[in-house]
């Protein structure tokens, strides 16, 4: 509805109705429109948000916010939900490809368009090639295709891929999933190519032949395209993708689909667990273990946690994917709260990789990568398969020093030092994003030897491009696809085979299927293995099961090279003898002992200001308040601290850790300080926020 708000007309949402009000009715102001008859959101659904709301210790109306699409809460006019489509034409089907050998994007295309009677729309092009405009047009002008709209949620008439035979563990577990009746929460604990798509393909499947939808979240942009790809391969229902890429009349479009019950697939990242979905009748949670899906600004919501509230609202199941599941997941598999299926073996019968530990004490290295590494590289080259080298550092150096004062370059923002990015010749801080030109001389000594010290993404393609020159490199990091379509055009240069050697940070590491991958390096597998966060064991062993999965998916045999200066660590000693699974008994005792989650709650009150000891000073007074809160002895609340890296972006950050082993203490705690910190002077200075269950303590 349109309400007055001061000399402004905006819209707002009504949440509920009284016959009487405590404010005068001579101050009270009338609804100047109501824009819509209907609801937008059901009221289980609201009460969802209100949950939700009151979970993260959140203001509903910012809840309501990050709910509804901008386009709705601007009550902007939305066009017409089609998309053009291009169709070969009779003169185009008889155009010979091979006569366009000298011009691959256009064979390409043309060749696309001529297997796709029922033609292709602007997403499967750009899908194709960045260059796809030039080549529609250059078509067109031949008379070669002919443009039409149409609405892009229709279902697609194409040919269906035929679905493969299923093993009996996904059998297993696609019956247990389809026999559920209410609430009931599935871990699909499945190893690396072991089918776990097929498996959510086949639930899919059955839901929709009760005439009910589906939501299926993703934790990644990278990885949306490729899932799509393989459901509009096997359904020919409307499907709707909603993710941070599209634009704001995309989204809006996508969402008014599934809120009207058109769309009975979404498909989507983090924010589309909050689509409103009339008759929801399974989610899916890909990737369950991934940080990604915690909201890490403004409101903090874990998507993946509210998606087991929404399941259990809706007395719906929901199958939580992963093979490296979080250890709060095993807990309540263990505690008998979920049902875990298990997936032992890949699809196709092919062989989980073998993995050995490079002990770099003992090895010769050159940039980076070590004697035994390179052989295995020249020896995959030489049989013509792909290698995949894992490197979670982008840039060309973490470090930019000189050697005459032993001065480092720093961030004048951040406790963090700069990373020389050779490409652009520029140092630049990846907390902040703060970006300076490349000193010639040492602020400090005026010396002129200054030097790249350690290895990332960048410097290790450089290296590999002169020890490999005829080999075939794809780099694949934040700073190499920032261009929109950029990352779905390498990754399908690795699946075509039109690359050798593939490097890449933890983009690489999750979804992916690389069939020709059989060697996985991980250059530097020791980099999480000391972080300050009780999570970073357990991020690092994820991203190497994951990551190392990526070789010998297909019938050739798979190996994976470690190399570590630690290969005596429990971490990998778990990894070798017993995998995940070994790894996740060893952090799960661990983890018993020390009183850390999933055997308690965490809640982190973070603050910064502009001032050193400005947070602080708020912190202590909240700790103060936090205590006299805290109220039957369960809760203890910390001293207030500086956070891991304290300077970030010019400002000065600490936490207050606060925690029980009942949810009910703690989250009464929470909501008595909030209270009493509204009324605290010295927060006037000072920007603060609840993290409940935060996904790392950084």
């Amino acid at each position: 509805m349109r309400v007055p708000f001061g000399r402004r007309t905006l819209i707002g949402i009504a949440l509920g109705m009284r016959n009487e009000s405590e404010v005068p009715i001579g101050e009270l102001r009338s609804i100047t429109e109501v824009l819509d008859v209907e609801p937008l959101l059901s009221a289980s659904f609201l009460q969802l948000l209100g949950w939700a709301a009151q979970y993260y210790h959140y203001p509903i109306g910012e809840v309501l916010t990050a709910a509804l699409p901008v386009y709705l809460r601007k009550r902007d006019v939305l066009k017409p939900a089609e998309s053009q489509s291009w169709s070969i034409t009779p003169k185009g089907a008889q155009a010979n490809p091979d006569a366009l050998r000298r011009a691959p994007v256009q064979r390409r295309i043309l060749l696309a368009l001529q297997s796709s009677p029922q033609g292709l729309a602007t997403r499967d092009l750009a899908a194709l090639s960045r260059g796809w405009r030039a080549a529609v047009e250059t078509f067109s002008a031949r008379g070669w295709i002919s443009p039409h709209e149409r609405d892009r949620f229709s279902p697609q008439s194409v040919e269906l891929l035929q679905a493969p035979t299923l093993t009996e563990s996904q059998a297993v577990a696609v019956q247990a999933i389809l026999d559920a009746r209410g609430f009931k929460p599935f871990l699909l604990h499945g190893v690396t190519g072991s089918g776990k798509t097929e498996v959510y393909i086949r639930v899919v499947d059955g839901v929709l032949a009760r005439r009910e939808q589906v939501l299926v979240l993703v934790p990644e942009i990278g990885l949306t395209p490729q899932l799509v790809a393989r459901f509009r391969q096997r359904f020919r229902a409307p499907l709707a993708v909603l993710h941070s890429d599209l634009t704001d009349q995309e989204r809006a479009h996508a969402w008014l689909s599934a809120q009207v019950g058109k769309a009975q697939i979404v498909i989507g990242t983090r924010s589309a667990i909050f689509t409103p979905l009339p008759r929801l009748g399974a989610i899916v949670v890909d990737e369950e273990h991934d940080p990604s899906y915690k909201q890490q600004e403004g409101f903090r919501y874990s998507a993946r946690d509210v998606a087991i509230m929404r399941a259990s609202r809706e007395s719906i199941p929901i199958v939580l994917g992963s093979a490296t599941p979080s250890l709060e997941t095993l807990n309540r598999v263990r505690l008998g709260s979920y049902t875990e299926l298990v997936l032992p073996n890949r699809a196709g019968g092919a062989d989980l990789p073998a993995v050995e530990l490079l002990d770099m004490r003992r090895l010769a290295v050159e940039e980076g990568l070590s004697h035994p590494l390179r052989v295995a590289v020249e020896q995959t080259l030489r049989k013509g398969e792909q290698t995949l080298l894992f490197l979670n550092r982008r840039g060309f150096a973490p470090v930019w020093m000189c050697f005459n004062c032993a001065w480092v370059a720093p961030c004048s923002r951040c406790d963090a030092r700069l990373t020389f990015h050779r490409a652009s010749a520029r140092l630049r801080c990846h907390h902040c994003g703060a970006d300076h030109p490349l000193p010639r001389k040492c602020p400090t000594c005026d010396a002129t030897e200054l030097h790249a010290l350690g290895e990332g993404t960048e410097r290790v393609e450089s290296a590999l491009g002169r020890m490999y020159p005829h080999a075939r490199i794809v780099r694949i990091d934040r700073d190499s696809t920032r261009a929109k379509g950029s990352l779905h055009e390498k990754l399908e240069r690795v699946r075509r085979g039109d690359a050798d050697i593939l490097i890449g940070t933890q983009m690489l590491s999750k979804g992916h299927d690389f069939p020709n991958v059989t060697l996985v390096g991980v250059v530097n597998a020791d980099q999480g293995l000391y972080g300050s966060d009780f999570r970073a064991a357990e991020r690092l062993v994820q991203q190497i099961v994951q990551v190392s999965g990526r070789a010998g998916r297909a019938a050739k045999t798979g190996r994976v090279l470690i190399q570590t200066y630690h290969p005596a660590h429990p971490v990998f000693a778990a990894l070798q003898a017993r995998g995940y699974d070994r790894f996740a008994d060893y952090a799960l005792t661990e983890r018993r002992s020390a009183g850390y989650p999933p055997f308690c709650h965490f809640a982190l009150l973070r603050a910064e200001s502009a001032k050193a000891e400005t947070a602080l000073a708020f912190l202590r007074v909240a700790c103060e308040l936090a205590r006299r809160c805290a109220k039957g002895g369960d809760v203890q609340v910390m001293e207030p601290v500086p956070s891991p890296m304290e300077r970030r972006a010019g400002r000065y950050r600490a936490q207050l850790l606060i925690q029980s082993t009942e949810r009910k203490p703690l989250h009464a705690t929470l909501d008595c300080l909030l209270a009493r910190l509204d009324e605290a002077k010295t927060r006037r200075h000072v920007r603060w926020a609840i993290d409940v269950d935060p996904a790392d303590m950084y």
